[in-house]
């Protein structure tokens, strides 16, 4: 009798079972881990092991024991280095873990891009808050300061004069699990919105370009993002140059296989600046998304490599016009139900639902709080267009 490969997957939110049930229906025997006691993801799993996903040693043991094939952090920053250290030690595929951490951990992607001739604004870590206050001349305003080592916009604050640093520094702290930040010049856009989405790599080249308009809603906080739409708002002078310039740092990094989640800005001057390169699936459900538009299962496509399959895609241009939304909170309260306007309603072909009547709901400061996802599909680009641009006409959120 033939025994069942063993994936190892770091994670079981409910935005990260997808990657547990894909990798059972390829056939693999899923050992999953993760530190909340409560994570839905444990009853998807053919076995569990509550233990932190940052715990590498711990991971690593595990993996040893469960004699694992491969790794996967599937939608996971702060996975993501210990799924390539575990890779690394076993002999496992995957990406090296030194280029792995400087993707993760903004202090040295910035110095990664000012090394190599990419664009990177002026920018300089902290661990402490004297230094930084001693500091503010160097820099030129708008600033943002976040974490280091965090992800959905966490701790992240963006200033325009200096009365708030203090607290933005404090805010900021309270996020990084190393304690370190990060002051950074803000990067005007020269487009309405900034480019995010998941590219994937097979070989070493890019070869599935899911390149997506980046939403923010300015009312409840303008660095989180509120929802992705396809095709992307750009003349083909400046999608060259995103494609350039991500193919580039893939070059550098000697990433081989698998999804990188990525955010990039184009200036008035039309210069490309990487923002966040995350080596792993994007979150907020990017892969479903990019499966509506481009007909390829990203997840399924993760498992395969990260299992040593040899991976094969054809993606085309992609189908307009798809978006998705992320459902959230101006305040906080007690969940009781959304409704949405007759017109919206049109165009949801998918609607997840995180909250229970009776859940908590938190303001949404980060990209952790929302309360489900929207995906959207319009007929034109100027519908698509009008409805996103007044969202939060179209959806109420009942609390009590």
């Amino acid at each position: 009798m033939t025994m069942q490969k063993k994936i190892l997957l770091l994670g079981g939110s409910s935005q990260q079972i997808v990657a547990i049930e894909t990798a059972r229906r390829l056939g693999y025997y899923t050992v999953l881990c993760d530190y909340l006691p409560d994570n839905p993801g444990q009853y998807h799993a053919d076995r569990f092991y509550q233990v932190s996903t940052t715990d590498k040693q711990a991971i690593l043991e595990i993996a040893e024991k469960e004699k694992i094939e491969g790794i996967v952090a599937y939608a996971s920053d702060p996975a993501a280095p210990t799924a390539a250290f575990v890779a690394e030690q076993l002999g496992l595929p995957g990406n090296p873990a030194d280029s792995v951490e400087t993707l993760c951990n903004k202090d040295r992607f910035r110095a990664f891009l000012k090394e190599n001739g990419f664009h990177t604004p002026v920018a300089r870590g902290y661990s402490e808050p004297e230094p930084a206050l001693l500091e503010l001349d160097a820099f030129r305003l708008p600033v943002i300061i976040k974490p280091v080592d965090s992800s959905g916009s966490k701790g992240a604050t963006v200033l325009h004069d200096w009365s708030r640093v203090s607290e933005a520094l404090e805010f900021a702290f309270s996020f990084s699990r190393s304690h370190r930040l990060i002051i950074e010049e803000f990067i005007e856009k020269k487009h309405p919105y900034l480019v995010g989405g998941d590219i994937f790599v097979v070989n070493g080249e890019i070869v599935l370009w899911g390149l997506l308009n980046c939403h923010r809603d300015s009312d409840v906080n303008p660095l989180v993002p509120v929802g992705k739409s396809y095709p992307l708002a750009l003349p083909a002078e400046d999608v060259a140059a995103l494609k350039h310039t991500l193919q580039g740092m893939v070059d550098k990094l000697h990433i081989r296989n698998g999804a990188m989640n990525v955010e990039l800005v184009i200036d008035r001057n039309n210069r490309v600046w990487p923002i966040d390169v995350g080596p792993r699936n994007g979150g907020n459900m990017i892969p479903d998304l990019l499966a509506c538009i481009f007909g390829v299962d990203v997840v399924e496509l993760t498992i395969r490599a990260a299992m040593g399959e040899n991976v094969t895609m054809q993606a085309g241009e992609g189908e307009p016009f798809y978006a998705t939304h992320n459902l959230h909170s101006r305040r906080d309260g007690s969940f009781s139900s959304i409704t949405y306007s007759r017109e919206l309603s049109q165009y949801i072909i998918r609607e997840c639902v995180y909250k229970n009547p009776g859940d908590p709901v938190n303001y949404f400061d980060n990209a952790a709080k929302a309360l489900g996802i929207l995906f959207l599909k319009f007929p034109d680009g100027e519908t698509m267009e009008r409805i996103l641009s007044r969202i939060n006409d179209h959806i109420t959120i009942h609390l009590n």
